[in-house]
């Protein structure tokens, strides 16, 4: 017997084949309990529903593809069902057969209203929805106004849905949706019952993902769903959206492999091996290995992103070494064998050194070159030691990468890092073959001035001398109250030629206290101290009496030198370092500077 066809040889509407639904669509939640990866939001929903505490306004947010929308419509289902019976009241756990939970599942209940705010961002959109908040639903319980996307208003259209939004109407119920929060005015959000979407976790979308995939009669692979799920990053729509073309890919089959090659994925133990040689140095090993992946199909970009992923897992297994449960045992072992191995030090210095590298990568004109070049970069730098290691080793003379173990002999920075810790601390000390002379360390204002008289800083001198008056000096630190003939720029020259001289930080500031006297006052009244002394003593009296007409011309402490400082006060046995004398300002030929 021939079947039955239409006039022009189809077949009838009924036995047609119903268009494909993506897997996005047709496994959307229609209830709380295949809503995945939000208890504490259904549990608050649960307790307000049974007790009756029922807000006039929910504003949901969250990453896309977390369930906003889906949220809201399930919450719109739950304060309108009725019960197979048609007497039920507000539910959490909607019946699904009476007529509204169907028309709303079906997005055609005529009391649920959805307006999308990125297409409807103006004023007059809101006054038509404000107007038909004042008629009583058709049907329904409530009439629930669904806004997406909420954060895309209009200044104005918030301002003219306040009034409303405060003291709506008690059928009215309204639900927001929205990715950015923080565009949403305050005075909107204060009105509202906030509820934050988080991230479904990754283990549970790998448990709903090979549900779905048994429900299709597909056969996927953990480690593909694995690959999957991380790369939905939190989001069911993302991941399903991927699902659904992998099986596509595989036709009907999915392994890893088909995974990798469809998101441009490098093969997770290829990253560790990446990761590993980076880490020890070796620069020909690290460019031969990713010019192997892109040429495999790997994205140079997701490279450096699966590497910084890498780096993190590392740290916080040296920091909690159980972050490494769930991995596989033969990739659990090599985290771990590297996070004993590698500093931490090491590990933030490479995951500064990668972010670096992927913002270049993003922007580069070749991607691979931008990559290569980010890796080489690192292979010279990770096994740096630390400032306060590197002090040690020259302290100590002992070798060292900064981890405490033998520095790496490879074929990047590992080797040249291992040759310059293994010299001896003595010998950067060396000049020339020779031992160099320590830094000069001024303990006082004195030796301070002897410190400039030495470099032959005469101008600075004759300043330092005759027209400054020290508050305070101690190492680093020089306060002082200068004379109006004193150059107004004399703190920083003091501060930056006592840094460059003394390989420490000095800081020299003005201050308005009266201070000791000049040096040459001070150095004035112990030479006339010197000289009553001088003139008290016997033999020097007897001198001047065998003399007529001889006088006291210069009094010197013996040993003590013809400098501008001799006979000011210093440390205790020593005196300053000999220098010339200087003369006073108008003396001093500019040429000189």
């Amino acid at each position: 017997m021939a079947k039955a066809t239409t006039g022009t040889g189809e077949k009838p509407p009924s036995e047609q084949a119903l268009p494909y639904r993506v897997l996005a669509r047709k496994y959307r939640p229609t209830d709380f309990t295949t809503l995945v990866g939000q208890e504490a939001m259904v549990r608050t929903l649960r307790n307000a529903i049974a007790s009756g505490r029922i807000a006039h306004a929910f504003m949901l947010t969250g990453v896309r593809g977390v369930g906003k929308t889906t949220t809201a419509r399930i919450i719109a289902r739950a304060l309108n069902c009725v019960g197979a019976d048609g007497k039920g009241g507000p539910t959490v756990d909607p019946c699904g057969v009476c007529d509204n939970c169907k028309a709303i599942t079906e997005d055609r209940h005529v009391d649920v209203i959805e307006m999308d705010a990125a297409s409807r961002t103006g004023i007059d959109d809101v006054r038509e929805l404000i107007e038909g908040v004042r008629y009583r639903p058709v049907s329904a319980r409530y009439k629930v106004y669904i806004i997406d996307e909420v954060h895309m208003l209009s200044e104005k259209a918030f301002n003219a849905l306040l009034k409303t939004l405060e003291e709506p109407p008690p059928h009215v119920k309204f639900l927001f949706a929205t990715t950015e929060i923080r565009k949403v005015p305050v005075t909107v959000l204060s009105r509202c019952q906030r509820f934050d979407l988080k991230r479904v976790p990754q283990d549970v979308l790998i448990q709903h993902f090979g549900k779905i995939a048994e429900a299709e009669k597909v056969e996927i692979s953990p480690e593909a769903l694995s690959l999957l799920a991380r790369a939905a990053d939190g989001s069911v729509r993302d991941g399903l959206s991927m699902l659904d073309q992998a099986i596509a890919h595989g036709g009907g089959v999915v392994d890893a492999a088909q995974v990798r090659d469809m998101l441009g994925l490098a093969d997770r133990g290829r990253v560790l091996e990446l990761f590993e040689k980076t880490m020890r140095g070796d620069a020909p090993a690290v460019v031969a290995a990713l010019g192997e992946m892109h040429d495999s199909g790997a994205d140079p970009v997701v490279v450096l992103q699966d590497l910084l992923e890498l780096t993190h897992w590392v740290t916080r297994l040296k920091v909690a070494p159980e972050a490494a449960a769930g991995s596989a045992d033969s990739e659990r072992a090599q985290g771990l064998a590297m996070a004993a191995k590698l500093s931490m030090a090491s590990l933030t210095r490479a995951w500064t050194l990668l972010m670096k590298g992927l913002q270049e990568t993003l922007t580069a004109p070749s991607p691979l070159r931008a990559a290569e070049m980010a890796l080489i970069r690192l292979c010279y730098l990770a096994d740096l030691p630390s400032p306060a290691d590197a002090i040690k080793t020259l302290q100590s003379g002992a070798p060292s990468n900064g981890t405490g173990a033998p520095a790496p002999r490879g074929g990047g920075g590992g080797g040249a890092t291992a040759r310059l810790a293994a010299q001896p601390a003595q010998a950067a000390l060396m000049v020339g073959g020779q031992p160099a002379e320590a830094l000069p360390a001024p303990r006082n204002f004195t030796e301070v001035v002897a410190l400039f008289e030495t470099k032959r800083e005469a101008r600075l001198v004759n300043y330092l001398m005759h027209h400054v008056h020290e508050v305070r000096c101690e190492p680093g630190l020089i306060e002082f109250r200068p004379e109006p003939q004193a150059p107004p720029d004399l703190a920083h020259r003091l501060s930056e030629s006592l840094s460059r001289w003394t390989g420490r930080r000095w800081i020299a500031s003005v201050s308005s206290d009266a201070g000791k006297p000049t040096l040459v006052a001070q150095k004035a009244t112990k030479a006339d101290d010197l000289r009553s002394q001088a003139e008290d003593n016997p033999v020097v009296q007897a001198i001047l009496k065998t003399f007529p007409g001889a006088k006291l011309d210069t009094v010197r402490r013996k040993g003590e030198h013809t400098s501008l400082l001799a006979g000011l006060e210093g440390p205790p046995g020593e005196e300053p370092p000999p220098a010339e004398e200087y003369p006073a300002d108008d003396d001093i030929p500019e040429s000189e500077f």
